[in-house]
């Protein structure tokens, strides 16, 4: 289903369309994060059953942490995107290897002040992974070895935002932590140097599901047990197995436009109600959108250009996606064509098994949903999340010796 388009200059004034990456049931994939459902906050737990201070993620495993685990993503986020300044054959080895130990370092009690982490590491995670360019120097069959291509407003985004070699993303619910351990870890790399970064941090939410920069619940469609993980978002086999395909998207929202829509319509851009996340086909917060109920006239109850409609994956045969993505405000500026701006929206974060599925879910989203009108794309790049490590196997070592 496509559908008709508002007419371009009618949509001129707003901000172009921009990815919101999706899968699962309605608001499931929206780049810009908008799920249904809600919750209180979930505060981080102690060993003795407290709430002040939080527990630590396991630095180890067949998975990087930062992913799937913790289970509820911390409340800030530290990103930076670095460019390999002598790529080859042997990069992603190094890279690993250096990451690897300087990860361990940062999130260990033991050596975390070696870090400038002097209070602990907390529940600090910091996840790892290598550009399209890497990837394909190594081997261009791989998984992650394709860039992203040029979705619908992408051809504005400035050539230093695109695409890039190693991915940092450091989380913790201390915003001074993730900041410090970013900066560490990309220090130790070698050859690299920075093109763009980022901080982020969540609104109150219960586990993935929390309230994105539009008001909207985004995080209840997405795969959580471990065999939805392993059908969704692990890479199966060969050299990346346990690895991941990462969609990295920075997307200015035009808040103040979308607000100026009455809530009721707000509410059909979206597909979804705002007080609960409910869809508008009905039930509860974190019920399936139902795509065929309509109304006793005939008209559907989700409408045919609401994202929660656009974004389903019965409409592209996708996967479902694991976002953790977190908002920023970075205050005024001018932008690129001279005019200024609130720069402030979603940095978008998309876990998924192959490329492809964020790719077909961003096109038909750029052809049918209307909530592309207030969102702008400002930064995009896709990385290949490199397999858990641990004392026995290096980080990126899989690879390395394929």
């Amino acid at each position: 289903m496509t559908g008709k388009k508002k007419p371009a200059a009618a949509r001129s004034a707003l901000p172009r369309r921009a990815v919101l990456g999706g899968a699962g049931s309605g608001l499931a994939g929206l780049a810009l994060g908008f799920a249904a459902g809600g919750g209180g906050r979930e505060e981080p737990a102690r060993a003795d059953g407290g709430t002040d201070a939080p527990v630590a993620v396991p630095v180890f495993g067949a998975h990087q942490a930062g992913i799937a685990r913790p289970a509820t993503p911390q409340t800030f986020c530290a990103l930076a995107v670095l460019e390999h300044t002598s790529p080859g054959a042997s990069s992603i080895g190094e890279i690993g290897a250096a990451a690897g130990r300087a990860v361990r370092t940062a999130t260990s009690p033991e050596t975390c002040a070696e870090a400038g982490l002097l209070d602990g590491p907390g529940d600090l995670t910091v996840t790892i992974a290598v550009g399209p360019r890497l990837v394909a120097a190594l081997d261009d069959t791989l998984p992650g070895a394709t860039a992203l291509p040029l979705f619908q407003g992408d051809e504005a985004i400035p050539a230093e935002r695109r695409d890039g070699d190693v991915l940092v993303i450091a989380c913790s619910s201390d915003a001074n932590d993730a900041a410090t351990a970013l900066q560490h870890v990309t220090g130790a790399l070698p050859s690299t140097r920075l093109r763009w970064t980022q901080r982020g941090f969540r609104a109150r939410g219960q586990g993935t599901i929390t309230r994105n920069p539009l008001g909207f619940h985004d995080g209840v469609i997405v795969p959580r047990r471990p065999e939805e993980l392993d059908e969704n978002v692990w890479i199966p086999s060969g050299p990346a197995a346990n690895g991941t395909n990462l969609v990295v998207r920075r997307l200015r929202l035009d808040t103040s436009a979308f607000h100026t829509l009455p809530h009721e319509g707000q509410e059909r851009v979206i597909g979804r109600r705002r007080t609960d996340g409910a869809p508008l086909s009905g039930g509860g917060p974190t019920d399936e959108v139902n795509l065929l109920a309509k109304t006793p006239e005939g008209e559907l109850l989700v409408p045919a250009h609401s994202h929660a409609r656009a974004a389903h994956p019965s409409f592209t045969g996708s996967h479902l996606m694991l976002r953790r993505g977190y908002a920023f405000d970075d205050g005024r500026r001018v932008d690129e064509s001279g005019l200024e701006v609130h720069d402030a929206g979603l940095l978008f974060l998309c876990y998924q098994r192959e490329q492809s599925t964020y790719v077909r879910t961003q096109h038909r989203l750029d052809e049918v949903d209307d909530l592309m009108d207030y969102v702008t794309p400002t930064a995009s790049g896709s990385f290949l999340v490199l397999p858990g490590f641990d004392d026995d196997r290096p980080m990126g070592s899989t690879l390395a010796g394929a």
